[in-house]
């Protein structure tokens, strides 16, 4: 009984805490320049969490506007430093990057001359940013731009899809890069259309991706078309991890869109939630108008699909700061982070924009209550706060704590009382009532 009034204890601190850490925090600052289709990751290490963008395009929107630059946010200031700039040539777009450990891997993407000609590069380069350097890994065997990205065990790197200057055309290819061993595998291909600018992860064994742009089958204009397919790959917990078993998905919520803002958490924080927010529902290249001459607009929609339930959920259908031309979404804390892209009227932004979850994805505050409630209702309390619906004190968990192990805790835990019903409150209003 010890051990499950210490661990309802710990919950009750983490759900007090959580209110004061966010209060607390500070604003995240915008980027240094405006920059829209940066490759976008953020790292957990023995530093603490970093925010990191590459590359992109600036506002002017043209081939000498595509940058190689590289930015470090520390989220515990909210501010940015300058990092070493992406090796090459020229800047890049639809790049893809991954944090793992304290190493970024950024895959591809495509350069452009000024005569608008582009071409899909092998590149993988790896930032150290302890020491602000990069190192060269071993070439992608099929160059890819505008790919989905994913991790998968702390050691391999997925890559779904794509377009390919050297194919021609968007490819169904699944590469799987071994950081361990600095090799390649190729995977089962995507069965479906193949697709480019779409947008997914991996969480657990699972890869989930949406939408994207594809040829248009109905005739050559416009070129190409937003797809509305949705898939799902299972990789093998035993065994050979190329072995993927695709499975077609229900249509999301809201239509079919492009470069949509995609990520997920970590398992290891029994995080359930591919997250999508923003994208356009007409294809563009890289100037934000579309293939079929019209201007794109982002969409207001986010939405997720939890891989326990294998359903699609929709989180917000009116951001009021929608964006578009995404390579990436961060899940932290705070909410979902976009860093960048294109707003309306297609202009380039430096914001930092932070999509709050709704009640249909807890965030941190709901998760402590839940831990409570779990708890509380496998113990020998009498009372049951996720019962209740007022919150009085006489009911308060830590109440049950002392009553089961007075020695422990001999009560003397009033002072948050006042804390946890303002909490209560909150929830309250919010149409949530008290657990």
């Amino acid at each position: 009984m010890k051990s499950a009034s210490y661990k309802l204890l710990l919950a009750l601190f983490c759900l007090l805490t959580a209110r004061l850490q966010a209060a607390e925090e500070p604003k995240l600052s915008p980027l240094p320049a405006p920059v829209s289709n940066n490759a976008v990751a953020i790292s957990h290490d023995d530093y603490g969490s970093r925010i990191f963008s590459f590359m992109g395009i600036g506002p002017k929107k043209t081939w000498d506007a595509i940058t190689n630059s590289a930015y470090e946010m520390d989220p515990a200031t909210g501010k940015w430093t300058e990092k070493r700039p992406v090796p090459g040539v020229a800047g890049r777009l639809a790049a893809s990057a991954v944090a793992l450990h304290d190493q970024l891997f950024i895959f591809g993407g495509y350069v452009v001359d000024a005569k608008d000609g582009e071409t899909t590069v092998s590149d993988l380069n790896v930032f150290v940013p302890v020491e602000n350097r990069y190192y060269r890994g071993k070439d992608i065997p099929v160059p890819v731009d505008d790919a989905v990205v994913g991790l998968y065990r702390d050691r391999y790197i997925f890559l779904i899809g794509g377009w390919s200057t050297s194919k021609g055309d968007a490819v169904r290819n699944v590469q799987v890069y071994d950081t361990d061993k600095d090799t390649w595998m190729q995977a089962t291909p995507i069965p479906g259309t193949p697709v480019f600018g779409h947008a997914g992860a991996i969480l657990g064994d699972t890869i989930v991706y949406v939408d994207g742009a594809s040829k248009n089958p109905s005739g050559p204009s416009p070129k190409y078309v937003a797809s509305s397919e949705c898939w799902m790959g299972k990789i093998p917990k035993k065994g050979d991890i190329t072995k993927i078993e695709w499975t077609k998905l229900p249509a999301h919520p809201g239509n079919a869109r492009y470069r949509i803002a995609a990520g997920a958490g970590t398992p290891e924080k029994k995080a359930s939630r591919i997250y999508f927010s923003g994208g356009t529902d007409n294809p563009y290249n890289y100037k934000g108008i579309g293939y079929n001459g019209q201007p794109a607009e982002p969409s207001p929609v986010t939405f997720a699909f939890d891989v326990h339930s294998g359903e699609w959920e929709t989180i917000s259908e009116n951001n009021l700061e929608p964006t578009m031309d995404h390579r990436g979404l961060l899940v932290t804390h705070r909410g979902l982070v976009i860093v960048g892209g294109m707003e309306k009227g297609q202009q380039v932004t430096a914001k930092v924009t932070v999509v709050k979850p709704s009640s249909s994805a807890p965030n941190q505050v709901e998760h402590g209550w839940s831990a409570i409630n779990s708890l509380c209702r496998n113990s020998s309390c009498s009372c049951h706060p996720c019962q209740i619906s007022s919150c009085p004190a006489s009911l308060l968990p830590w109440r049950c704590l002392c009553r089961s192990s007075p020695r422990l805790f001999r009560c003397r835990l009033r002072r948050p009382c006042r804390h946890l019903r303002r909490l209560c409150r909150d929830r309250r209003r919010r149409g949530l009532g008290a657990r």
